[in-house]
């Protein structure tokens, strides 16, 4: 896909941020859609369909924590890539953007540089989801990579890409204890750093959605996905 087809959403209640960051992604070649709060945030994703949403926290009339989980209802923008950029720099801010459905989680002031690089890396997976094998099935679990959907015994389950990618790379090897550190670099790579329950938060999520039986914690070490019976 080329820079040129590919939309972003900049949500911030700030001009001078929507001026500064909007002109940089477009100076790299992407279209850049402005939006001013969090409604205004929901209207044109609907409208627009874009590839990448980046979300302020704090903003007039529907906060970016409500605008993200209202975003992740919407099945025509399950797949949207979503990271917040946001002063708000606290742990617990982190957590809340992450169980809200966001993908990353960037805090100002960011050099500009830092930024698209780190946009690079988060639509860099536009490029490889057309790579990897269609689908994976594992007991009554079917994971579809292609539509970023997991079935469980015929239910369809829609996981964020966080989510989902976390799932794949457990399930890709049953059984295999993966330590934080792989996953970290795994999943959210090594450019972008966030906080040290951010995988808590995915894994009691996916626990939740797929079932606590199959994931287990092995303590001070990482996660391993099980299926019943099977494991070692």
């Amino acid at each position: 896909m080329n820079k040129g087809d590919i939309k972003i959403l900049l949500v911030d209640d700030e001009p001078d941020i929507l001026e500064i960051v909007g002109y940089n992604l477009k100076n790299e070649g992407y279209q850049v859609i402005t939006a001013e709060n969090g409604q205004e945030a929901i209207k044109f994703a609907k409208k627009y369909n874009p590839h990448l949403i980046l979300l302020d926290i704090m903003m007039p009339e529907m906060d970016g924590i409500e605008a993200c989980e209202k975003i992740r209802k919407i099945n025509s923008l399950e797949n949207v890539i979503i990271a917040f950029l946001t002063a708000r720099g606290e742990d617990y801010s982190q957590v809340a953007g992450f169980e809200a459905g966001a993908d990353d989680y960037i805090t100002k002031p960011i050099k500009p540089k830092v930024l698209i690089s780190k946009i690079k890396s988060l639509l860099r997976r536009l490029k490889t989801e057309k790579n990897s094998e269609d689908s994976l099935k594992i007991g009554d679990i079917v994971i579809d990579r292609e539509e970023y959907v997991v079935y469980k015994s015929g239910e369809k389950i829609s996981l964020p890409r966080k989510e989902f990618e976390l799932f794949s790379l457990l399930t890709s090897k049953p059984n295999k204890v993966f330590k934080r550190e792989v996953i970290l670099d795994t999943v959210w790579g090594n450019e972008v750093v966030v906080g040290g329950r951010t995988i808590d938060v995915h894994i009691r999520k996916l626990r939740e959605k797929i079932g606590d039986n199959h994931f287990k914690t092995v303590k001070g070490v990482g996660y391993k996905f099980v299926l019943p019976n099977t494991e070692k």
